[in-house]
């Protein structure tokens, strides 16, 4: 296929509250999906709220659920290179990509929710019929996202994010500012899940959304299709901000 422009967004967050302990973006979250665009040879630009370094959950680098990509991705300099020197959101232009990927991790329940620099981003991208794709508690990207009526983006969408049984199990249901599943239905999403932390992903028009880190390498293959679809004239907007 034509080569692909994609943009992956990342937390900038580090902390869990006033817990003390750490936080970030869920490696396998950024490494499976980034190997998925590699292979289509994408050219990936990663960006964040603050720019630079991306902060990296260290739960997600234990070696009981290391992954092949995780820890290819680890042993990747150019990918670790890319992952010190994130570009800083508001530098970010939806017109130089083909399409964007929300990586989760509990950071971003604090920085990419109600975020007014990812807020138009992401809005541009759909308006644009570009393919928008969130995982897990990157989902909190979208819920912010309004419609040109002023009406929840989400609203009556099919979506999926991590579930309150999910975040239950992470035992931190205590100290997030908000459980996104609730936060979905409370919104009106049509939010549906699956088994704790067994892949599961929906698609309401060009929004691609996925349930946990396993959700990670099909919500990318999703997003590559769509963009493959575009760029071949067979792609018409299925759900654009209106």
């Amino acid at each position: 296929m034509k080569s692909i422009k994609v943009l992956f967004v990342t937390t900038s967050h580090d902390k869990i509250g006033n817990t003390g302990d750490k936080t970030g973006v869920w490696l396998e979250e950024l490494a499976a999906p980034y190997y998925v665009f590699k292979g289509v040879d994408a050219e990936i630009t990663l960006a964040s709220p603050k720019g630079g370094q991306v902060p990296l959950d260290p739960k997600s680098l234990a070696i009981i659920i290391a992954t092949r990509s995780t820890k290819r991705f680890l042993k990747d300099e150019e990918a670790m290179d890319i992952l010190s020197k994130s570009v800083v959101l508001s530098a970010i232009k939806a017109d130089h990509f083909d399409g964007v990927f929300l990586t989760g991790g509990h950071g971003s329940l604090w920085d990419l929710a109600d975020n007014n620099v990812l807020k138009p981003l992401l809005e541009a991208f759909l308006r644009n019929g570009k393919p928008v794709g969130a995982v897990c508690q990157g989902v909190a990207g979208l819920v912010s996202l309004e419609k040109d009526n002023g009406e929840c983006l989400v609203k009556g969408k099919q979506i999926t994010g991590f579930s309150n049984s999910e975040e239950e199990s992470s035992g931190l249901t205590w100290v997030v500012p908000f459980l996104l599943e609730t936060k979905l239905l409370s919104l009106g999403a049509l939010y549906t899940s699956g088994a704790n932390y067994v892949s599961h992903v929906v698609a309401d028009g060009n929004i691609i959304t996925g349930q946990n880190p396993a959700s990670s390498e099909e919500v990318a293959k999703r997003i590559i299709a769509l963009v493959q679809l575009k760029k071949n004239n067979q792609y018409k907007n299925q759900f654009l901000v209106k």
